[in-house]
This record gives structure tokens, C-alpha cells and sequence, in this order.
């Protein structure tokens, strides 16, 4: 069994998958009409919503509903820096990673006691 503080982000790290390909996937089908590309967006987000509910559910057992946002926020730029350099073949620059630094610096100060 999964820990319940570990679940979450088992959980939303998933989901996230299934919402990077949904959102960002399509960039390589460019020649598919958009209409299409929608339809198959929302099939894919469907799956996402299915783990990412009880994410939250799970999860408000442990952390709060802000550190759950936050979590997830980081989640996202992590998958999708994964992604954006394995599927669409576009690392990463340095200012992107200076602008993601300071997002995990805003991440760390949601999760840190109060000061």
C-alpha cells in the first residue's frame, strides 16, 4: 500500500501526464484539423480528472488544499520540462529555469512553517 502522504503525489504526478499530452501533445499533429485535436484533448483529460479528483480527496487527509495546489503546480513544471525536451524536442533554456527556480522558491515558502 502507498503511504497516504505519498499517495497524492503518486497520483497527481500521473495525472499530469495524462494533462501534459492533452494539452500540449497535439503541437506535434499540426496538420490534424482542431476540431479533431480538441475531441482527442478532452478524451485524454478525462483520464486526468479520474486520478486527479481523488488526488485531492486523498490528499486533503494530509496537506492542506493550498500545499495540494502547490504541489501540484510543481508537479506540472516537472512533467512538463520532461516532456518538453523528450516528446517535442525543445529543452529547456536558462531563463525558463530561472523563472521555474522561483516558482519552486514560492513553493517551498507555501509548505515552510510560518516565518
Amino acid at each position: 500500500m502507498i503511504p497516504q502522504a505519498v499517495l497524492p503525489i503518486v497520483l497527481l504526478t500521473m495525472s499530469n501526464v495524462f494533462m501534459t499530452f492533452a494539452w500540449y501533445g497535439h503541437l506535434k499533429f499540426t496538420n490534424k484539423p482542431l476540431w479533431l485535436v480538441v475531441i482527442v484533448s478532452w478524451g485524454i483529460a478525462f483520464f486526468e480528472y479520474c486520478l486527479a479528483v481523488p488526488a485531492n480527496r486523498y490528499g486533503v487527509a494530509v496537506y492542506s488544499p493550498a500545499e495540494l495546489k502547490t504541489m501540484q503546480e510543481v508537479i506540472t513544471l516537472v512533467v512538463f520540462v520532461a516532456f518538453s525536451a523528450t516528446y517535442l524536442g525543445q529543452p529547456i533554456t536558462i531563463n525558463q529555469g530561472v523563472g521555474f527556480a522561483f516558482i519552486a522558491l514560492g513553493a517551498f515558502f507555501v509548505f515552510k512553517a510560518p516565518l
